[in-house]
């Protein structure tokens, strides 16, 4: 069974950055950022890949967020540079069995196992 932990997140004014972290337990596997906004359906962020070699981003945050890997920590994080207002929501990080295509990797239900999520709240 994998255990994923969030934390990280806060109150930022826009502009601002916060470094997100995933902590897994029970194996090393493909990690997922997801996040949600009231009202709205959780969206793909980022994903990479067990080994680290591979990184998918979605549009909006290519340029300004980055996902990286420590497996000696078990740990995967997410940096946020330049957070905007539309950032604001709960980040989920997920994990899934398999190597994911670009699509995949963005798609909430490619993953088996989820964290209980941080709330990231990006507002002057």
């Amino acid at each position: 069974q994998v255990q994923l932990v969030e934390s990280g997140g806060g109150l930022v004014q826009p502009g601002g950055s916060l470094r997100l972290s995933c902590t897994a337990s029970g194996s090393t596997l493909g990690i997922g950022w997801f996040r949600q906004a009231p009202g709205k359906e959780r969206e793909g962020v980022s994903h990479i890949f067990p080994g680290g070699g591979m990184k998918y981003y979605e549009d909006s945050v290519k340029g300004r967020f980055a996902i990286s890997r420590d497996n000696s920590k078990n740990t995967v994080y997410l940096q946020m540079n330049d957070l905007k207002p539309e950032d604001t929501g709960v980040y989920y990080c997920a994990a899934a069995r398999g190597l994911l295509t670009a699509p995949q990797a963005l798609s909430a239900r490619m993953y088996q196992y989820w964290g209980q999520g941080t709330q990231v709240t990006v507002s002057l």
